[in-house]
């Protein structure tokens, strides 16, 4: 973009763990439009790494988010980025909008939805930009699939088959040692996971609107009554690790790595630092921390590693969405759109396939775009187009540059919330229940 038509904004991280830190990335790459002036987490040492990073000053590193919505603190900046624990969105988000910060939510928007629908409220009444990560949406490929739909490529969409692959060691590493593994502490896997999918869905089928859902899945696999015999509670001192796809051995130590997932397992990695030293870090961790735990142990899971979800909208069309922990792939989405005249085949990368029932031909549509290439590349890309997306519009003082506003972020929450209760329940859902 022209850097001469947009001013330099400036923004709080509050929340400074993996995802925070890829969004605070933004500030490094184009200093000219984002400028980070402070920080806020509740742990010394990523507190200082983001300082040293971005060379801040004292006072504008907080232990506490909290500070910064206090009535005696000015606001600091035009924007703040929410990537907190999930239970903390809801009143983070509200009170930082009340002090006027625009703000970008990460996802889920929060973990109840009366808290959703009064994030929505507040960010209106207070006239401030509210973008919620559903960063899938700013990936090209996606766009491209929704332009041809527009367009009527395929003619009237009948049905749509998305699945996530979350990958197995993946869901192992966030969803039973992780910080998504139980439900009262964070949400269900659900919400936490495929609210991202779940809008993809909404966004493909707009102007159409969900009516009803139903939903199926359960904890499958990660349970106490499928350690294997002879497993100890930690992979460090487990006899049978050699035989463990899911051995915290495997996951973590044994490729050089200093991202995700070991920088979550030891936040404090330098970039000055070896991968023996990290090693060391990492084997500490592991002895004593939950990601060293055996998966079918005590790490105190409840959330489900599978689950369907079936909706229908108001045309008549249906959708199913799938979630799936025992995967190769590595959260990378695959759909297929049915249309009355042709078929969309989204493999999960940048390319689309168009079949042309007329015709009987194929085309291909390439998506790929290197200019980002090594630029916050989390969720292939998205992550940096949604960054972007919001600092250009608030830059120019534009929400419609946003690329999932409130309302349809909110509805794809509510979307979600009906879909675990059509689980928990047995039943099918109404969505007039939940708006």
């Amino acid at each position: 973009m022209d850097n001469n038509q947009y001013r330099q904004i400036t923004g709080i991280i509050v929340g400074c763990g993996n995802r925070g830190q890829n969004y605070a990335q933004y500030a490094r790459h184009f200093p000219e439009r984002f400028r980070l002036i402070a920080v806020a987490d509740p742990r010394r040492v990523v507190r200082e790494k983001l300082q040293k990073l971005y060379s801040l000053e004292d006072k504008y590193v907080y232990n506490d988010w909290r500070r910064l919505a206090d009535s005696n603190v000015e606001r600091l900046a035009d924007c703040a980025v929410i990537s907190l624990p999930d239970k903390e969105h809801h009143e983070a988000a509200t009170q930082l909008a009340k002090k006027g910060y625009h703000i970008l939510l990460e996802k889920p928007m929060a973990t109840k939805p009366e808290h959703c629908k009064e994030i929505v409220e507040v960010c209106k009444s207070n006239n401030v930009f509210l973008a919620v990560c559903h960063v899938l949406r700013y990936l090209p490929i996606v766009k491209k699939i929704k332009e041809l739909i527009d367009n009527n490529t395929i003619g009237k969409v009948i049905s749509i088959q998305h699945i996530e692959p979350v990958g197995f060691w993946h869901f192992a590493h966030s969803f039973v040692r992780g910080n998504w593994h139980n439900e009262n502490d964070s949400c269900f896997s659900l919400l936490a996971k495929c609210c991202h999918d779940l809008d993809l869905i909404q966004y493909w089928m707009q102007p159409r609107q969900c009516t009803n859902i139903s939903s199926f899945g359960k904890l499958m696999h990660f349970t106490p009554e499928n350690k294997p015999k002879g497993a100890s509670d930690r992979c460090l001192t487990c006899s049978v690790e050699s035989t463990c796809p899911y051995s915290a051995k495997k996951i973590y130590l044994e490729k050089p790595n200093r991202g995700w997932p070991v920088a979550v397992v030891v936040p404090d990695i330098e970039e000055h630092e070896s991968w023996d030293d990290i090693k060391v870090k990492v084997k500490n961790a592991l002895e004593t921390g939950p990601y060293g735990k055996c998966v079918y142990g005590d790490c105190n899971n409840d959330v489900v590693d599978q689950q369907v979800v079936i909706l229908n909208f108001d045309d008549g069309a249906t959708a199913t969405m799938q979630m799936v922990a025992f995967t190769e792939q590595i959260c990378q989405r695959t759909a297929r759109i049915f249309g009355s005249h042709g078929e969309l085949t989204w493999t999960g990368e940048d390319t689309l396939v168009h079949y042309d029932f007329l015709t009987q031909k194929r085309k291909l549509y390439d998506e790929t775009d290197l200019s980002i290439a090594g630029i916050m590349s989390g969720h292939g890309g998205a992550d940096f187009f949604a960054m972007d997306s919001f600092v250009r519009a608030v830059s120019l003082n534009k929400p419609e540059l946003i690329g999932t506003g409130p309302q349809d972020s909110l509805n794809s929450h509510l979307i979600a919330f009906a879909a675990e209760t059509a689980r928990k329940e047995n039943r099918v859902c109404n969505m007039s229940e939940f708006l």
